[in-house]
């Protein structure tokens, strides 16, 4: 599965206290894993004992490598029937060995494990009953934190959580010294040397399980939770007053991929939502930059027009999905790529490494797509089972709503991981879109007769008895251009009686769209309007003389 937010947690064993915390895996969510890193003094890789190791699997091992961290295998799942258990620790080693060329990582040391079992094992031919042989090898390998007790106390921020009744709550890691309740800490920024304040710690936590414990005191080399400090942000230091020397702060990697958020002004705005108002959508926004560091958001001409930038589609359509949910109304433009220019004036753009299992039979479709979006194949292995490993290197903007017409070419056997890889050398227009739109002409209630008579169009988007309004878009064209039609046109009813009885008019089941579908359908002259209980396409401009007048 993927994570989104990294968890921390603790346990005890023996005399000895494991600070664990779960990282993402997931390229997109890269500012988590990249701070996350900083707090810890070695990782377990946990490797599927069938599926081996997977792009997401490169990216945290890639961060952790950079970071000289010292890495203990885990070969989750051995007691899957389709288990390869041999084979995996043979690609873990080259993975190792590709990542980090000085063969350092060669000696890391192997756990096999069943987490659904509850049991891990150093020897694969011998199962044990509990997790003991992974506590021990955690104590053995793993350094204990580095850091002077007696030193005056540090910390650097790098997570934050959020609660209703204390606020904001910074997460870190107790560099040096100790932390006490009600002590004078200065706070140092991250961005800017000269910002300063003084706080008091008001209350601090450490983990324990699951839960956050509340305690006076915490020594080095713990993880803490401190609450009562305003005007923090990740990055940010907690130093002692007489002492104030800042912690260096990894660097988050750079957005690829920007879209508009807008106030919602269809015929339908503030019917289905709670939050429909401008300062409302910035609010929220500004909310999620206190825990979501690779995002940007930026004011535009238009005071209802936010530009928000991520690190890819998958990150920014999780954000527009729990904006939805919590009640927001929106709307969002069509997902633009952001491009660099080199020293030599040459256009740069993101590229992404695709990695693709699929069965045999469907290699060849998926390789035309993929060929369609620019994507260069740099690897094929044959796999387990009639499986094919194809490993492409193509542009984000190629892989945009790539994913759901993928489930669809391989009737839902195949799997597609990507992974940011580099900004490189513009590749060239890729053409998207071929179908032009079937706009609605008048606002009120979609019939069965007006659906009818559009579906010879194309394919239609929405039902007998849904509301549309003028401008929206209700399906899509079989040519290339847009066309308008009315789906509220009722049959004229007359006295005289039909000869025989009409046939019932059958209509073609509707496309229900997700919001990845929806971000790669539409042009630069639609929007998506997102309400908690609908999802909407809709031309920029509805009424249908503008429409033309701006089309010459």
């Amino acid at each position: 599965g993927i994570t989104i937010l990294s968890k921390n947690t603790a346990i005890k064993y023996k005399n000895s206290k494991i600070n664990i915390i779960d990282t993402p895996g997931h390229a997109d969510f890269g500012g988590e894993v990249e701070r996350v890193l900083k707090m810890v003094n070695g990782v377990v890789l946990v490797v599927d004992a069938f599926e081996g190791p997977m792009p997401q699997t490169r990216f945290v091992l890639k961060k952790a490598l950079e970071l000289s961290l010292p890495v203990l295998v885990c070969i989750n799942k051995v007691d899957r029937p389709e288990a390869r258990a041999q084979e995996v620790v043979e690609e873990v080693l080259e993975l190792l060995l590709e990542l980090d060329e000085s063969e350092r990582y060669l000696d890391s040391h192997f756990i096999f494990a069943s987490a659904i079992g509850g049991w891990a094992t150093e020897d694969i031919n011998v199962k044990k009953d509990n997790m003991s042989d992974m506590y021990e090898a955690i104590l053995k390998y793993m350094p204990a934190p580095e850091g002077d007790e007696t030193a005056p106390p540090k910390m650097l921020i790098s997570t934050i959580d959020y609660n209703e009744y204390v606020g904001r709550i910074g997460v870190g890691k107790v560099e040096c010294g100790s932390l006490k309740v009600n002590q004078e800490m200065l706070l140092l920024n991250h961005l800017d040397k000269e910002k300063r304040q003084k706080v008091r710690i008001g209350k601090l936590y450490e983990y324990d399980g699951l839960k956050r414990v509340e305690v006076q005191e915490a020594k080095m080399g713990s993880i803490v939770a401190i609450s009562g400090i305003e005007g923090f942000q990740i990055g940010d230091t907690l130093a002692d007053p007489l002492n104030p020397e800042t912690i260096p702060f990894v660097n988050i990697s750079e957005p690829t991929i920007a879209m508009h958020f807008s106030v919602n002004d269809s015929p339908f705005a503030g019917q289905e939502g709670k939050f429909v108002t401008s300062r409302q959508l910035r609010d929220r926004l500004q909310k999620e930059l206190n825990t979501n560091i690779s995002l940007r958001v930026e004011d535009t001409e238009s005071a209802d027009v936010f530009k928000v930038s991520g690190r890819g589609e998958l990150h920014l359509s999780i954000l527009m999905e729990t904006m939805r949910r919590e009640g927001y109304e929106l709307q969002v433009s069509k997902p633009e790529v952001l491009y660099k220019i080199d020293e030599n004036g040459k256009k740069l753009e993101p590229m992404e490494i695709a990695i693709i299992d699929v069965p045999e039979e469907f290699m060849g479709s998926v390789m035309e797509k993929m060929g369609t979006r620019k994507a260069q194949m740099k690897n094929m292995i044959q796999s387990k089972g009639g499986y094919v490993r194809l490993e492409f290197s193509v542009p984000t903007r190629g892989l945009i709503g790539y994913r759901n017409e993928f489930l669809t070419d391989t009737k839902g056997n195949g799997i597609i991981n990507t992974l940011f890889d580099k900004y490189d050398e513009y590749v060239g227009d890729i053409e998207t879109r071929t179908r032009g739109s079937l706009v609605a002409f008048e606002t009120g209630i979609a019939v069965t007769y007006g659906l009818y008579n559009a579906q010879e169009r194309g394919i239609l988007f929405v039902e007998p008895s849904e509301k549309v309004y003028a401008g929206q878009v209700v399906g899509s064209n079989a040519r290339t251009e847009d066309i308008d039609v009315n789906v509220c046109k009722r049959k004229q009813a007359t006295n005289m009686r039909a000869s025989g009885s009409d046939d019932a008019l059958r209509l073609s089941p509707v496309k229900k769209m997700s919001l990845e579908e929806a971000l790669e359908f539409i042009g630069d002259d639609e929007l998506i309007e997102l309400t908690p209980t609908s999802m909407r396409i809709r031309k920029k401009i509805l009424d249908r003389a503008q429409r033309a007048k701006s089309r010459k």
